[in-house]
């Protein structure tokens, strides 16, 4: 009792010189930016600012489509966006469509040179001033994304560390690694077409005829003004998202039993 009133009386002799210096303030959330996609926003609220998001999966995964809606939120909120695109393979009507200002986008195009990858989004981050950049890997095989040296990713780390940019990263497979605060993994799951396949063939007056065939995916008859259509048009795609980082810690305490214990009579060397 006498420790506790003696700790009392100098931290208020203290308070009088150093303020709230006893004070214990709770620790608030890093900023984050929205994706744009609910689910995504929903669970883990967006990308952290000042670190690295990894976002990596195969081919028609979803990985340009949550891209694009990064960029058309950063850009809706008047943020000057960076994308440095390894491999020329970014799709500029796409990103019309799905929103994005052009007016604050800078474009860099490496022509798979990934040296000079790299080195542009070192400028870009020490340069300063981009709420988003965006590491296009996708199409860089995985092989040489696997030999990419860890101590870029160090770098990136430093040097995004403390600023209000979000350093979005795209690759193949996992390779940021423990540099990453967000590690995202996304995988397709089921492909939903409209409808069925049928073969169907009008004449001038609306009957079936052995000749002419037009392939065609529709479940209801066609009238007479509308064309046949040749193409089977994709409706939906349904992604499977895996947070790898930050690992989620398991609901409830841990407990565990030492295979050994150590004895009075054990020989210890």
């Amino acid at each position: 009792m006498n420790a506790v009133t003696a700790r009392t009386k100098v931290e208020s002799l203290l308070a009088r010189r150093f303020d709230r210096v006893f004070e214990r303030h709770e620790r608030q959330p890093g900023e984050l930016l929205p994706t744009g996609v609910a689910d995504i926003d929903r669970c883990w609220y967006g990308l952290p600012r000042g670190a690295i998001s990894e976002i990596h999966g195969s081919i028609s995964s979803g990985r340009t489509s949550l891209l694009l809606s990064v960029l058309s939120q950063a850009t809706a909120q008047v943020e000057t966006c960076a994308l440095v695109d390894c491999s020329d393979t970014f799709d500029v009507s796409s990103a019309v469509k799905a929103g994005v200002d052009f007016d604050r986008v800078l474009w860099v195009r490496c022509s798979n040179n990934l040296e000079r990858t790299f080195k542009s989004v070192d400028l870009l981050l020490h340069g300063g001033g981009f709420g988003f950049i965006a590491l296009l890997l996708s199409d860089v095989p995985a092989k040489a994304v696997r030999r990419i040296i860890s101590t870029w990713w160090f770098r990136f780390r430093r040097a995004v560390e403390n600023t209000p940019t979000v350093l979005m990263v795209i690759t193949p497979i996992a390779c940021v690694r423990s540099c990453a605060a967000l590690t995202l993994e996304l995988k397709k799951n089921t492909t939903v077409w409209p409808g069925s396949l049928s073969l169907v063939s009008e004449n001038s007056n609306g009957a079936l005829t052995g000749k002419d065939r037009h392939l065609t995916l529709v479940r209801t008859p066609l009238s007479d003004d509308r064309a046949l259509s040749h193409a089977h048009w994709l409706q939906k795609i349904c992604i499977h998202i895996n947070r790898q980082r930050p690992v989620p810690w398991p609901n409830g305490p841990c407990k565990f039993e030492p295979a050994h214990t150590l004895t009075m009579f054990d020989d210890v060397r």
